[in-house]
């Protein structure tokens, strides 16, 4: 009976009838909600947008309102300078960039450094300076610097304080200078001598099927040396160990003047390893007067403060006051901070967001200082290995032309070498700290081969067509033929001679005078001055006094720093897009970073060089 077809009564087909159209509303009502569901998130996403938009320029406008902030010096101050992180020579004050960074990887600007503690010096409402010390790395001369300032500071009698968990030995170098130095019991402090320990990839990259060819004029130019050795060739063996022993000799001779030992203690100390040795050694010693925790510390601080409330302030702060103080000057001294890498052209992609020197920017700025009537002279902070040859020779001339105008002083910091000396020998007069390293007056060209790689190895086969010989000179598939090779060399040696003949017309000396100390040997700026390289063994600041002195003018000046830090928009967008990648980049690879960096460049075409090794590897 169940299989029956019965066909349905006329009540039944009327009930059938009345659903349909009830289904077919109800689909309906489901695609009319989807549709308002969807027009609801997209009006929702639009506002949302909109919204963080609006509150985007509200953040930044704020920080760009905190950074415009006048600084009040509170009674009872204290300058409060961090030693850990990387020392620059400058860093523009980015909030976003503390956002985006850990502290470890924290940038020092050595610029604020060095104005807050001249500003402190003269602050009534500030009593003292503390020194927090860490992990703080950073080229001799720019530690230097900073050491000295303290030591001016310390005429005045207020008081200098130091602390640390532990201490870098250049941490060490700059908080031997305070009045107490302190350390956690359970610290230690670095004092071990100067190490310089070169990396070299010739059998890697040999592994790798790549090949530098290498063109170069000068014994002691070893910048190609990581990629076509495996050790130190005796001839940069000969000058790193003479310009560590200087710089070595220079500290020892600073701290021990400032804790009362003698160089012969100090240098058993760091034979023996006492930065091993529990911290109660350090203070027996004399390197440490007393060891205390940070509760302790703190202690001691309000007692040298007076026992009054300690109000830190940071260099950063201080700093400021001495932009607002020169607005009232008209006349003014430039300082023109070139720093990094000398490049024709900005690094784009991988490299860039490092400090670099870049050739035509630079011609362009010193051609506004040059015509810039309230200019009277012009300080060139210099802190640079070197790097395009064809970029030294355009700021040499632009430096030609900005000095018959007006005087034209050179400040050396951590490295002025190779085209780093080349823009600093036209000067009218050079100053270097003792321990800078300068010279390396040399030049070299370098280029891969990558046909072990791209052949050999990824089986790539390549064939060409020209018009004429030189047609594919430099392609890095192949390596190069003899002729090719003696058109190359030929150019590195005019481009030696160039630069001979630019410092011996700078620094009044005949060619062959200069070739003797040329040859692409490294110098510490106290040897330079005894050769005659550099004029005279002083600070930044002594460098703005001189100038200022030429300029013939009087104390109704300001000082005013060039290039002109960028905008709070203009800073976000370089710390998002290049800094924060670059920092990773530079954490990730460490000292392999410039080198890797350089290798990329060589690439590109026939570079021709005046640098030395990029990085100063001391230990």
């Amino acid at each position: 009976m169940d299989n029956l077809n019965i066909p349905p009564t006329p009540e039944e087909r009327a009930a059938m009838n009345r659903t349909t159209p009830t289904y077919v509303v109800k689909n309906k009502s489901w695609f009319h909600g989807f549709l308002q569901a969807l027009a609801a998130f997209l009006v929702g996403s639009i506002i949302t947008g909109i919204v963080s938009v609006f509150l985007f320029f509200i953040v930044v406008g704020s920080f760009a309102a905190l950074s415009d902030t006048p600084t009040v010096v509170k009674d009872n101050s204290v300058l409060r300078i961090s030693l850990s992180g990387t020392l620059e020579e400058r860093v523009e004050d980015n909030p976003f960039s503390s956002l985006l960074s850990n502290s470890a990887m924290e940038e020092q600007s050595l610029e604020d450094i060095l104005a807050a503690i001249k500003v402190a010096k003269t602050d009534d409402k500030i009593n003292g300076i503390y020194l927090e010390a860490g992990m703080m790395s950073g080229d001799y001369a720019s530690i230097e610097e900073i050491r000295s300032a303290l030591s001016d500071f310390s005429t005045t009698g207020k008081f200098i304080l130091a602390y640390g968990d532990n201490y870098t030995q250049g941490a060490y170098y700059v908080a031997s200078i305070a009045d107490k130095v302190m350390l956690n019991p359970s610290g230690m402090v670095a004092w071990t001598g100067i190490a310089a320990q070169p990396m070299f990839y010739k059998d890697l990259l040999e592994k790798l099927g790549v090949k530098m060819q290498v063109f170069r004029v000068g014994t002691y130019k070893s910048a190609v040396e990581p990629f076509i050795a495996t050790e130190m060739s005796p001839a940069n063996r000969e000058q790193t160990l003479s310009y560590i022993n200087s710089i070595w000799a220079n500290l020892v001779s600073d701290v021990a003047q400032s804790r009362n030992l003698t160089p012969e203690t100090l240098n058993e100390l760091a034979d023996n390893y006492i930065s091993f040795e529990d911290a109660d050694k350090a203070v027996a010693a004399g390197l440490i007067d007393t060891l205390v925790y940070s509760n302790g510390m703190r202690d001691m601080l309000r007692q040298a403060n007076g026992n009054a409330k300690v109000n830190f302030i940071t260099p950063a702060e201080l700093a400021k006051l001495t932009k607002a103080q020169a607005q009232v000057q008209k006349q003014e001294v430039a300082v023109y901070y070139a720093f990094g890498e000398i490049v024709d052209e900005a690094a784009v992609g991988f490299g860039a967001g490092s400090a670099e020197i870049v050739g035509n920017k630079v011609v362009e700025d010193l051609d506004k200082l040059m015509n810039d009537d309230n200019v009277k002279a012009v300080v060139l902070r210099i802190n640079s290995p070197g790097g395009s040859a064809y970029a030294s020779e355009q700021m040499w001339n632009a430096i030609e032309a900005l000095k018959q105008k007006k005087p034209v002083v050179v400040s050396m910091g951590g490295v002025a070498a190779s085209g780093g000396y080349y823009m600093s020998c036209n000067a009218n007069k050079i100053y270097a700290d003792a321990t800078t390293i300068t010279g390396s007056i040399g030049i070299f060209g370098l280029v891969p081969n990558l046909s072990g790689l791209l052949t050999d190895k990824l089986g790539l086969r390549f064939d060409v067509v020209k018009t004429n010989n030189s047609a594919d000179f430099g392609n890095i598939s192949r390596g190069f033929n003899t002729a090719e090779s003696a058109v190359l060399q030929a150019r590195i040696e005019r481009g030696y001679d160039l630069f001979l003949t630019r410092v011996a017309d700078g620094r009044g000396m005949t060619k062959e005078e200069v070739n003797k100390i040329a040859q692409g040997r490294v110098w510490t700026g106290e040897q330079a001055l005894e050769i005659g390289l550099v004029d005279e063994l002083g600070t930044l600041d002594a460098a703005i006094q001189h100038a200022a002195s030429m300029a013939a003018l009087d104390n109704n000046y300001k000082v005013a720093n060039y290039p002109a830090a960028n905008n709070i928009f203009e800073q976000m967008t370089n710390t998002v897009k290049e800094d924060y990648m670059e920092r990773e980049l530079k954490s990730m690879l460490g000292e392999h970073y410039h080198h890797l960096k350089f290798v990329k460049q060589a690439g590109n075409k026939p570079n021709i060089y005046a640098r030395i090794p990029y990085e100063i590897n001391l230990q």
